[in-house]
């Protein structure tokens, strides 16, 4: 009875020992041979962040022996490379929509594919599916000097466009992005004139019953921007505090648009229409 107790008590420790080394383990914060490392660049208004990790030459033969031709590269270590853009762009003329992708390459001794694939999670390239591409380009790679860690650089930056340039070892792989910053922009410009900022001056000109000449200018603008039972039921109020007989006109559009409106109006609202 004492052995088995002895062995119970030894196993038991072991155990203790090992879970607390593990534990240890979990701890400790060590260098990896390849590091994470990210770069982002604004291209006008699109932000544009690749996420890599860094592995390094370390005196070995890397093109055609490390990274074989032909075949999948992950495009750096460790975790999946990642791209990630913040409006859609297009990739040596091809467009792609905004978001993130794997990025992986087909590196040869000519030309390199480049995929942007819609799987960005994955852990390297070792699950890679071809029918899950968003897009593959071809690019042509260059002789470059020598770089004993892999990277990526933004170079030739407009407003309009970069070029996204790999390099590692003697070679360097560039492509092309280019965005359409000014419909960016104008989309913006028009999304921020809405139709709300001139409602709202004119509601309160109403409700403080002043300036209600420039209320009614500012619900016209409103209006033309976009018809709804907010714009429409203040037009008809301020038309009928005003005493003009077009109020009635505006009090049945707005009656008729909060069928839809979302939200829904509140009783005393429609009942103010009535």
């Amino acid at each position: 009875m004492s052995t088995l107790r002895f062995r119970a008590g030894l196993v038991a420790g072991l155990l203790l020992v090992l879970t607390a080394g593990a534990a240890l383990a979990q701890q400790i914060d060590l260098p990896r041979p390849s590091p994470n490392a990210s770069v982002t660049q604004t291209v006008g208004i699109t932000d544009i962040t690749i996420k890599y990790s860094r592995p390094g030459v370390k005196g070995r033969e890397v093109w055609g022996k490390l990274v074989p031709y032909g075949e999948v590269w992950r495009t750096g270590a460790n975790e999946n490379t990642t791209i990630k853009f913040s409006t859609p762009v297009k990739i040596e003329g091809h467009e792609l929509p905004a978001g993130v992708y794997g990025l992986q390459t087909f590196p040869a001794a000519g030309d390199w594919t480049v995929v942007f694939s819609k799987d960005a999670n994955e852990w390297g390239a070792f699950s890679y599916k071809p029918e899950h591409d968003a897009l593959r380009v071809q690019v042509k790679p260059q002789p470059a000097p020598f770089r004993e860690r892999m990277g990526f650089d933004f170079e030739d930056v407009t407003d309009t466009s970069t070029k996204v340039v790999l390099s590692w070892e003697k070679l360097q792989v560039p492509f092309t992005i280019e965005v359409d910053t000014p419909a960016l922009v104008q989309a913006k410009l028009k999304d921020a004139v809405r139709w709300q900022t001139p409602y709202q001056a004119a509601s309160y000109c109403i409700q403080n019953d002043t300036c209600l000449d420039d209320a009614s200018r500012w619900l016209d603008a409103s209006l033309a921007m976009q018809e709804n039972f907010a714009n429409l039921r203040a037009k008809a109020m301020l038309l009928a505090k005003k005493k003009d007989p077009g109020a009635a006109a505006y009090a049945q559009k707005a009656l008729a648009a909060a069928k839809t409106a979302q939200p829904a109006p509140n009783p005393q609202q429609i009942k103010d229409l009535e």
